[in-house]
């Protein structure tokens, strides 16, 4: 049954994704019946078509059995959103988004069950395989180039220790350059531990390698995983952009031997600032945690 429903959450995931591209030509053809352009009720409706359905396509077309970062953790999400693609972009598109799903599968008469909720996310790292044993006894980096690929310069094989004021001065800059990956800095500076180290290595995803083209353009940006240490101690994943000469010029004073234990306790950590801050959220208050809710600023999320 799981991979009949597999099936059909790969042909909702395109019905979607043509849906959503038919709202947004609508609303953007409709700048000339506005008077001053998009009204920012339009705006928020692109926003949120965006948000909830970037991944759409992916998840419609199906995926290699190998993983997108090869010599990683096999998390629990990944086996989950395996047997139900639509596992992720269900649970976290909220009551709006997930009314939206509903409404088009409806109107298209297709009959679907939603997924399961996602899997708890173990705390801390996942074990590592008897492979990744043996690679980290040997010393070799654990960040793999995907066939067909070019490697990484080695100035990219290295992980960096950082305070919090770089490691949200590396989102800001993400955010600022429209990199895709990153943002959220007022949330993040808010709560990060402030006194804390966090670390950062070059890792990126087959779709995100260097050279990939994107809208035309060839992918000039590394992306990162970053493991952050939050106010509360806890120390999850996230992932930035980062422009390669940006990371170059941070220092690097780590050992190998540590940055190869902590940079596969980087890729292996499941829980990340997304679901931190959901956790975080009904505690989150200006005299609790110092951070002040405005308009396009959350929580960074992790692709």
């Amino acid at each position: 049954m799981s991979r009949r429903e597999a099936e059909l959450d790969r042909d909702v995931a395109a019905l979607l994704a043509a849906m959503a591209f038919i709202e947004i030509r609508h609303l953007a053809g409709s700048a000339g019946r506005e008077p001053g352009g998009h009204s920012e009720k339009t705006l928020d409706h692109l926003r949120f078509l965006a948000d909830l359905c970037h991944n759409l396509p992916g998840v419609a077309r199906p995926r290699p059995s190998t993983s997108s970062r090869p010599g990683a953790s096999p998390g629990s999400w990944r086996r989950a959103t395996a047997a139900r693609p639509m596992t992720w972009v269900w649970n976290t598109a909220g009551p709006k988004g997930q009314a939206w799903i509903l409404r088009h599968v409806e109107q298209a008469g297709r009959t679907w069950t939603p997924p399961p909720p996602l899997p708890e996310a173990r705390r801390g790292p996942s074990p590592m395989t008897p492979r990744q044993w043996v690679a980290f006894l040997l010393g070799r980096w654990p960040v793999r180039t995907p066939a067909g690929r070019r490697p990484l310069p080695a100035e990219a094989n290295v992980l960096k220790p950082l305070d919090t004021e770089t490691i949200c001065a590396l989102h800001d800059e993400a955010r600022r350059l429209r990199l895709g990956l990153g943002g959220g800095e007022p949330w993040l500076r808010a709560h990060l531990d402030r006194d804390g180290v966090h670390h950062l290595l070059p890792d990126p995803a087959a779709y995100y390698w260097p050279g990939t083209p994107v809208g035309g353009a060839p992918i000039g940006w590394w992306q990162c995983t970053a493991l952050l240490r939050m106010r509360d101690g806890e120390q999850v994943r996230t992932t930035v952009a980062v422009l390669p000469e940006s990371f170059t010029a941070l220092p690097s004073t780590l050992s190998r031997r540590q940055q190869l234990r902590l940079a596969h306790r980087a890729r292996s950590t499941e829980r990340d600032t997304y679901l931190w801050g959901r956790e975080h959220e009904a505690e989150c208050a200006p005299e609790v945690c110092g951070y002040v809710p405005e308009a396009g600023n959350s929580a960074p999320t992790t692709s």
